[in-house]
């Protein structure tokens, strides 16, 4: 095969034309791989989508739930005359290159917030695009809080707690109705971790919380506290919730609302965490969409953000 035809057929494998934009796959760092979606139209405005918790993908997808919720949102953007880049999170690139579970246990939530503020810094040093929003989803929401300090247009929270993370899972604890000793063993681990130390003698029955790979990842998380990281921005902010979302409740929309009271503010009816509409309160039911990749995402959350990107 000659050179120039190797080229143009490598840039082909990269580049996706769809009708109305194009898909591109992009490197931004050594832990940074995405996909770049580029309206046909001509547009000075990016949304920078962050996944949440877990191995998420850029898609929003896990091994045991595929609801391709980014996906369509960067899509219903793009659709809309905005380009959007979303991407995977650190761990799932790491094994993509084949690091190993001690290189991936290393993790920290910081690295999260320096994988963000790098995809800022990319797209930035290129000046193709005027407007860049960050859109943080769930976990995301707070990485997107702390790299949007600067050099950023404006921030958007879409699922995102208002509590710090201890106490947000020691209210679904006892959601869960968990006795109150266990309870209690979850509250004294986590006195521990606010101090910078690992509780070796953790409750075993609190293990997929507390394992002692996942403590110092929880430590580098619990020192933020979304209400108080969101008081400092000082540009354009959207706070969205669902009211069928099992996983952040309304009242912690409401936290952030709270935090300044001129930020905006959306809850959408009937939508779930992973952006799907239920109309029951039945939570077997709400729980199957998380693993329903043919569902679209609930209508609102579109009219939603674009309204607020395009005042």
């Amino acid at each position: 095969m000659k050179l120039q035809t190797f080229i143009i057929t490598l840039l082909i494998s990269s580049i996706t034309f769809a009708q109305d934009f194009i898909a591109q796959n992009l490197t931004i760092s050594d832990y940074v791989e995405g996909t770049l979606l580029i309206p046909n139209k001509k547009t000075n405005t990016l949304v920078i989508i962050i996944p949440g918790s877990g191995p998420t993908d850029r898609d929003g997808n896990q091994n045991f739930g595929k609801n391709n919720s980014l996906k369509y949102l960067a899509q219903d953007l793009t659709h809309n005359g905005i380009a959007t880049f979303r991407y995977d999170k650190r761990a799932l690139t790491m094994l993509k290159k084949g690091a190993n579970a001690t290189a991936i246990s290393k993790v920290r939530f910081d690295d999260f917030v320096t994988d963000a503020k790098k995809v800022v810094a990319y797209f930035n040093l290129r000046k193709r695009y005027q407007n860049i929003y960050i859109l943080g989803h769930s976990q995301g929401s707070l990485v997107g809080m702390l790299a949007s300090k600067e050099n950023v247009t404006g921030f958007i929270s879409l699922s995102g707690a208002g509590n710090s993370i201890d106490t947000v899972i020691m209210k679904q604890l006892k959601g869960m109705g968990v006795q109150q000793s266990m309870l209690d063993e979850a509250q004294k681990t986590f006195d521990i971790l606010k101090i910078g130390e690992i509780d070796k003698d953790f409750s075993p029955y609190l293990a997929n919380i507390f394992n002692l790979e996942v403590q110092p990842f929880m430590m580098s998380w619990i020192k933020y506290t979304p209400t108080k990281v969101l008081s400092q921005l000082n540009i354009p902010t959207l706070i969205i919730n669902g009211d069928k979302d099992l996983q952040v409740s309304v009242a912690e929309a409401t936290l952030l609302k709270e935090a300044k009271k001129d930020f905006q503010f959306s809850i959408i009816k009937n939508m779930n965490h992973v952006l799907k509409t239920v109309e029951t309160d039945n939570k077997q039911e709400n729980m199957k969409t998380y693993n329903m990749q043919e569902l679209k995402n609930n209508p609102a959350l579109i009219k939603a953000i674009l309204k607020f990107l395009k005042k």
